[in-house]
């Protein structure tokens, strides 16, 4: 009872530390916060609404992050938006996968919901899957050994809890992979295959290099969209795995330009 009056006591200070570390991390987990600020996970729920209300932060899957984040979405504020359409391409993208080959799957939502589905195919086995997600390498975990998972090396990114350059670059370089799984912000037939981030793009365009086969995993909502960062022209892609909602003729246009499109049901 002493430790509840307390945590109510100090409410102002705690939920202003609370902020700070949102606004100084990008994300901060619901489960870390209790144990930095001393008080029950109830409790960091409680000031995370409080919080939200006064527009200082948004509450996403599993925690917070700050209301502005320059274009860019958490990974976990993404994981329910379009969740039906993610596990729809998840499935269909893993149906592509064969024993004894080596892959990359990108960091992202819909990756995850393809980390998932491979993890899922129990006959899968002597699969070699290399990322640059942290949250994707753990998610292929319970594959364990039928699965070989490599994680590349580089800068840790907030948000999307990815690796970046400089050194996921030379062990990129030294792949030969049957299928990349690429995840994008935006496909437009002649804006190409973009993403809001800069490094991330670059990764995204040096493993499709090192690939006999690129497949874009991305739900409608990025169909006919453009962003700052090139990952590539959709000519240098083999196929989109899409599902969800699509504005206009986009998806024609892309098979115009020479794109295959498997459309999937949710």
């Amino acid at each position: 009872m002493v430790s509840n009056t307390k945590e109510f006591v100090s409410a102002e200070p705690r939920r202003l530390r609370l902020a700070r570390l949102v606004a100084e991390r990008g994300f901060v987990r619901v489960a870390d916060a209790s144990l930095e600020l001393g008080v029950s996970e109830v409790t960091v729920r409680g000031d995370l609404t409080a919080l939200e209300n006064t527009g200082v932060l948004v509450r996403v899957h599993g925690g917070a992050m700050p209301s502005t984040t320059g274009g860019e979405s958490s990974l976990e504020s993404s994981l329910d938006r379009d969740a039906a359409a993610k596990r729809a391409i998840a499935r269909a993208a893993a149906r592509l996968v064969s024993s004894g080959q080596g892959i990359y799957v990108d960091a992202g939502s819909t990756a995850m919901a393809l980390a998932e589905a491979l993890v899922d195919r129990q006959d899968l086995h002597d699969l070699t899957i290399v990322t640059s997600g942290l949250t994707i390498a753990l998610a292929l975990e319970p594959a364990l050994p039928r699965f070989t998972v490599i994680v590349t090396g580089g800068t840790l990114r907030p948000l999307q809890h990815s690796l970046v350059n400089p050194f996921a670059v030379p062990m990129l370089e030294s792949l030969h992979l049957d299928t990349a799984f690429i995840g994008c912000n935006g496909i437009h037939a002649t804006g190409g295959v973009t993403n809001v981030n800069l490094p991330e793009a670059e990764i995204k365009s040096r493993v499709l290099a090192r690939a006999k086969r690129g497949v874009l995993i991305a739900d409608g909502t990025k169909v006919g969209r453009v962003d700052l960062a090139v990952i590539g022209r959709v000519d240098q892609f083999d196929s989109l795995v899409t599902a969800g909602e699509v504005q206009g003729e986009a998806l024609a246009e892309l098979e115009s330009a020479g794109l295959t499109v498997d459309r999937v049901d949710q």
